[in-house]
């Protein structure tokens, strides 16, 4: 038993020195771990990622304001004569016409003062041709004195007239010329009297017109007119008018944004009801307001059906000049180590770079940044896989609209 053990022993020390001292020192390139095939490449191959061909383009940049609708006029319409309203009231709501009567006054007396005026101007009419003819008796009598006045003048001078002669024809002479004055001055009263009578006929026919308040312009009834008995002075209310068509939206721009909104530019504004409007800039303030220091802007809204309402709340955006953004899905957005918000782009050597952007409006087809360049190749999947410097392969998907 003992020398089986000892020749066991032998044998196994046997087997251990050749297996580990006579193996084949190569070992086949197949028999390789796969590990170690793999590795190598992987070392100088580039990451693959998908992106996209980017173009800026012009952004509406709308400036947006909060307001409200507005009528595009509105009148208290007043008396400006004292009467009693004999005409039947109209109610509030309706429609109106231009020059339609809202409230009528009863007449009282001021037919008769037109009909008394009237009398009166027919009355210093005839005052004029007897004053024409007193004039032209009085330059008759006074080219008889000139005459006069001459003959005796030469007559005196041969010694055939006296001196109380010439005094008297030249007394004669000063006499008519005086009477042909007097006689101009009527005849300028006369004048002056017709055009008195003309001014009191005028002013008791526009007092009659006074009666017929009318509408000046067409629009609807705020308020019932005055009610039929009701006496009315000079001021009182007949009734108010408002004109909603054109209907203005008015809004108050901040300073900051006042220059970027012009005349004529179109705006759009929601309604809160839902309702969604266009019209144009028609008014800039150039003035601010004291207290908020901001400026008021009009927009005028076609309103044919009278369906916006004044008073209503709105938010306005007016367009403005555009700015050139790139529109990009929001998924294609980062940040680097820094914690700046950016993309990753593809540059011509075909590695990734970090781009810092600025989000300028969201929408629903995506993204507005700026801060790219005019044409970008845009990393929109696998950009959160490589850093600035890495080689890539970009597969690119289509162009950014």
């Amino acid at each position: 038993m003992r020398l089986f053990s000892i020749l066991a022993a032998i044998a196994v020390t046997l087997a251990i020195y050749v297996f580990v001292f006579h193996r084949p020192d190569t070992v086949k390139a197949e028999d390789k771990a796969p590990e170690t095939v793999a590795a190598s490449p992987a070392k100088t191959d580039a990451i693959g990622v998908v992106a996209i061909h980017s173009h800026a383009q012009d952004m509406d940049n709308a400036v947006v304001l909060r307001g409200r609708t507005e009528a595009d006029r509105q009148v208290e319409v007043r008396a400006e004569t004292a009467g009693k309203v004999i005409s039947a009231p109209l109610r509030k709501g309706n429609f109106v016409e231009e020059n339609q009567t809202l409230c009528e006054l009863a007449p009282g007396t001021r037919p008769a003062a037109l009909a008394e005026a009237t009398a009166l101007r027919a009355e210093a009419e005839t005052r004029v041709p007897e004053a024409k003819a007193r004039l032209a008796e009085a330059e008759a009598r006074l080219a008889e004195a000139r005459l006069n006045e001459t003959a005796a003048a030469k007559l005196g001078q041969s010694g055939y007239a006296s001196d109380t002669r010439i005094a008297a024809a030249r007394a004669a002479l000063s006499s008519g010329e005086a009477a042909v004055q007097a006689a101009r001055s009527g005849l300028d009263a006369a004048h002056t009297g017709i055009e008195a009578a003309e001014a009191a006929v005028a002013a008791a026919r526009e007092e009659l017109k006074r009666l017929d308040i009318t509408a000046p312009f067409a629009g609807l009834l705020e308020s019932d007119t005055a009610e039929l008995g009701s006496l009315l002075q000079p001021g009182a209310l007949c009734a108010t008018v408002v004109q909603l068509d054109p209907i203005k939206l008015v809004g108050f721009v901040a300073e900051a944004n006042v220059a970027r909104v012009v005349t004529g530019a179109p705006a759009r504004a929601q309604l809160v009801g839902g309702q969604k409007v266009t019209g144009k800039v028609t008014f800039v303030a150039r003035s601010a307001d004291p207290e908020t220091r901001t400026f008021r802007v009009e927009v005028a809204v076609p309103n044919p059906d009278l369906s916006f309402r004044d008073g209503q709340t709105a938010e306005i955006a007016i367009s403005a000049e555009g700015t050139p953004a790139h529109l990009l899905p929001q998924s294609a957005l980062t940040l680097n180590d820094e914690g700046t918000l950016g993309v990753r782009i593809v540059t011509d050597n075909t590695k990734a770079d970090f781009a810092p952007v600025t989000l300028i409006r969201d929408s629903a087809e995506g993204i507005w940044v700026t801060g790219l360049p005019a044409d970008a190749d845009v990393i929109v999947i696998g950009q959160e896989y490589v850093v600035e410097g890495a080689p890539v392969r970009a597969s690119f998907g289509g162009a950014a609209q």
